[in-house]
């Protein structure tokens, strides 16, 4: 058997190599997995201003870099590459990617979660441009303006009613005829001035030329489409926990996620979830720094009964 490191993390976001700090500083042995680069869904923001310490903001990019080389400084590893099967039973447990087999005695999932999209024709080359997926992060760079909120749930009415204190405007679009959210965004929403409902539509089209400026929206029943003027969209339909990996082995909630609580202890020994992946009600940069941090804890707790 070749090298057997004390931990394993699947995935190289800010809770992964939060992890990677924590466990190296610990002395641990720390190998990071990641398939593409440092950050996660963090490398695509720009501009982050509620991460604490960065009084002008920081780019995610920049800060995904700077926390992998933080936790190489103390001796963390990372590999680039995919990682293809997890066995997670056992004092040591293997990790399979496309350039070999790694073993660690505790493994931290770290895999994330991705923003689901609209899927319509453009929507991946506007982000950063007038289509995001996140109001706590994005909401400010439309200040005073107006922006469109797909969906209809807990997160849409959340991002909505953050918006409407920010915009000048905001537009509701639901493919239902009434906020599936639960009833205690409702009354604050039909009571702002400022945000306005188009029911049983769905958006149909960006229009845009370096930036978005409209949107089209069809009615559900009638097919009738509509343009709306804004300087922006959030989509905000749920996100797909990245959970392929560990299907079958760890206990997912009913949306696919992997159920571990603040502890971040799965159902298996000596394997954690950190980050958006898990259960939980912020899914934040500094949520899942949160995490990271809390998984080593309770790693070297597991390590030392070992």
């Amino acid at each position: 058997m070749s090298k057997i490191y004390d931990m394993i993390i699947v995935g190289g976001g800010p809770g992964g190599y939060t992890a990677a700090l924590y466990g190296a500083r610990a002395g641990l042995k720390v190998l990071v997995l990641e398939k593409l680069s440092a950050g996660g869904q963090m490398a695509l923001t720009s501009q982050i201003d509620n991460y604490p310490g960065f009084t002008d903001g920081v780019d995610g990019f920049e800060l995904a870099e700077h926390m992998q080389q933080q936790a190489e400084r103390f001796g963390a590893e990372t590999e680039l590459t995919e990682v293809t099967a997890l066995h997670p039973e056992g004092k040591v447990k293997s990790v399979e990617t496309v350039d070999g087999i790694f073993y660690g005695k505790t493994i931290v999932i770290a895999t994330g979660a991705n923003p689901r999209e609209l899927g319509i024709p453009g929507e991946k080359q506007l982000v950063g441009r007038g289509v995001n997926y996140c109001a706590a992060c994005d909401g400010m760079f439309y200040r005073n303006k107006s922006v469109v909120v797909v969906g209809g749930g807990n997160t849409a009415a959340a991002d909505a009613l953050l918006l409407s204190r920010i915009a000048k405007k905001v537009i509701i679009v639901h493919r239902r005829d009434t906020l599936r959210a639960t009833k205690i965004y409702h009354e604050p929403l039909m009571k702002a001035a400022n945000v306005e409902f188009h029911w049983n539509s769905t958006v149909s089209d960006f229009i845009y030329d370096q930036k978005i400026s409209a949107v089209k929206i069809k009615h559900v029943n009638s097919h009738e489409e509509t343009t709306i003027p804004c300087d922006g969209v959030f989509v905000s339909v749920g996100r797909v926990p990245a959970t392929d990996l560990v299907r079958g082995l760890l206990e997912l909630d009913p949306s696919g996620y992997i159920i571990a609580d603040e502890s971040t202890r799965t159902n298996l020994p000596g394997v954690f979830a950190v980050g958006d992946v898990r259960t939980k009600v912020l899914r934040q940069v500094v949520t899942a720094v949160a995490d990271g941090a809390m998984a080593v804890h309770y790693a070297e707790e597991y390590l030392a009964e070992q």
